[in-house]
């Protein structure tokens, strides 16, 4: 772990007092974590079933318990660890319908949130109308009549008329299924050595991550990017910035075949960090075959005799010797260091892409964050985890989310996992774990999210915003109804 960190910047150089607790002496209608009472979420949405029959009056008592309780949850957050607690949405076709996203909307008030992360970009399709969508993935509202409906900037609008934040959350190397029936977007598919793309290596065959060298990738993307932000969203969360996560012995890459670096952008990229001809003879070779021999060293040397020691970015010259070592010797030390090379280079790919990625959010001062597992960057013996994904080299101007996913039968693993985040975590860097759960518990064997909540706040109180994943898992009946368009 330590050698490939050093390997990519040599290549581009509280209180005490219960968070939990809040004085309703004038604010009755709130409860515990900020949440509404049942009785004013249900008569908040009894007024919006009858102003949506037209009852004007509804209408206008409905919109001032709109505001009422906006102002109430945000009073509460403001006294409450944590000052911002969020959700992860998925919007459906069906919430084009008149009430459905106020339904929404307000669901996630009641539960005393006060952001919600709208998902825009999943599965290879995109959350812009049909008729005014330039990007090469389709719109998600596809019915007929539905082409000028810009779903995500009324989710922004509905979601701010209640206090919310709402953030553009968008996948980002997996591009999705549609994107690899295009002929003309396949060099832009990854590949491994083992003559697969990345449409072969995940289960359920719906994702297909993309070589973040390609620049035909980069421009789609980019262009994707900047039609979400003229939606002037409150953030943009990047998620799957990373590799494809592989099963069984495949994840962990212990070989340079295991490696996406088998496509053109990547691998000229990847010559280029060659610093003398033996340094890229020998990269070829080692691509080629997955390692080199001390015949190829000496092969090398041969071509070359001009050169001293084969170089490339962030390879260190090898201490002096008096006695000249044989090319047996140095093969070892090379093999290893083109191997080091090969995953700094691919974790590199990330990293720019991410970068590449939230420029236009920046550029615009809207907040951007990155999406991550905290395994992502584990190193395993001499392998590393298939995702390659070097979350700790991420800009600390970013917004972290860390999906603190772990199941290990209690608070425990998930505190750890936020832990090492933090330890790793430049000052000042924002770290916003992302919690999986329901309230009470349910049925999803894991903890509550009142416990996992309890102990990252004694373990981690400078933290000062979480979210939950996800809307589906507390409100799973209603989103069904959501997603087949039944009667709510």
């Amino acid at each position: 772990m330590l050698y490939w960190r050093f390997l990519l910047a040599a290549i581009f150089s509280s209180s005490l007092i219960s968070p939990f607790l809040w004085s309703q002496s004038s604010q009755a209608q709130v409860t515990a974590y900020c949440r509404l009472s049942s009785t004013a979420a249900q008569e908040k949405e009894a007024l919006l079933v009858s102003s949506l029959k037209g009852d004007q009056d509804s209408a206008r008592r409905y919109e001032d318990l709109v505001r009422q309780h906006s102002s109430q949850v945000q009073e509460c957050r403001s006294q409450t660890w944590p000052k911002t607690q969020a959700i992860w949405l998925r919007l459906y076709p069906c919430d084009i319908q008149p009430g459905a996203l106020e339904k929404v909307m307000d669901r996630i008030v009641n539960r005393g949130y006060n952001q919600v992360y709208v998902e825009s970009f999943y599965d290879g399709q995109v959350l812009l109308p049909a008729a005014s969508n330039p990007t090469i993935w389709p719109s998600i509202l596809r019915a007929p009549g539905a082409e000028n409906v810009d779903l995500l900037a009324q989710a922004i609008a509905k979601g701010r008329q209640r206090g919310l934040k709402v953030y553009s959350w968008m996948y980002t190397m997996n591009f999705g299924y549609s994107y690899a029936q295009r002929p003309d977007r396949e060099p832009a598919i990854a590949r491994n050595g083992k003559g697969q793309t990345s449409l072969y290596v995940v289960d359920n065959g719906s994702q297909v991550f993309i070589d973040p060298y390609n620049p035909q990738a980069q421009r789609d993307y980019s262009l994707m990017v900047q039609e979400i932000v003229r939606r002037r969203p409150d953030g943009v969360l990047f998620d799957y910035v990373r590799y494809p996560r592989q099963a069984g012995t495949d994840s962990i890459s212990s070989k340079v075949t295991d490696l996406w670096l088998y496509t053109d952008a990547t691998q000229q990229a990847l010559f280029h960090r060659a610093l003398n001809y033996k340094g890229l003879d020998l990269i070829r070779r080692f691509l080629g075959k997955g390692y080199v021999t001390g015949g190829d060293i000496e092969s090398v040397d041969k071509l070359y005799p001009q050169e001293g020691e084969p170089m490339w970015q962030g390879r260190k010259q090898p201490p002096f010797s008096p006695f000249p070592l044989t090319a047996e010797q140095r093969q070892p030390l090379l093999q290893w260091d083109l191997w080091q090379l090969s995953v700094a280079h691919a974790m590199q790919g990330v990293l720019d892409f991410v970068n590449l990625a939230s420029a236009p959010v920046t550029q615009q001062g809207i907040p951007a964050g990155v999406v991550f597992f905290p395994e992502g960057n584990q190193s395993v013996g001499r392998g590393y985890d298939s995702r390659l994904q070097p979350w700790d080299r991420f800009p600390s101007s970013l917004e972290w989310h860390t999906m603190a996913y772990a199941s290990c039968g209690n608070t425990s693993c998930i505190v750890e996992q936020v832990r090492r985040v933090l330890n790793l975590a430049k000052p000042g860097t924002q770290v916003i774990p992302a919690l999986a759960g329901t309230w009470g518990g349910g049925d999803t064997g894991r903890p509550s999210l009142e416990s996992q909540m309890q102990a990252l706040h004694q373990s981690a109180p400078q933290i000062e915003a979480v979210s939950h994943f996800s809307y589906s898992w507390q409100f799973p009946q209603h989103d069904g109804d959501r997603k087949f368009c039944r009667a709510q």
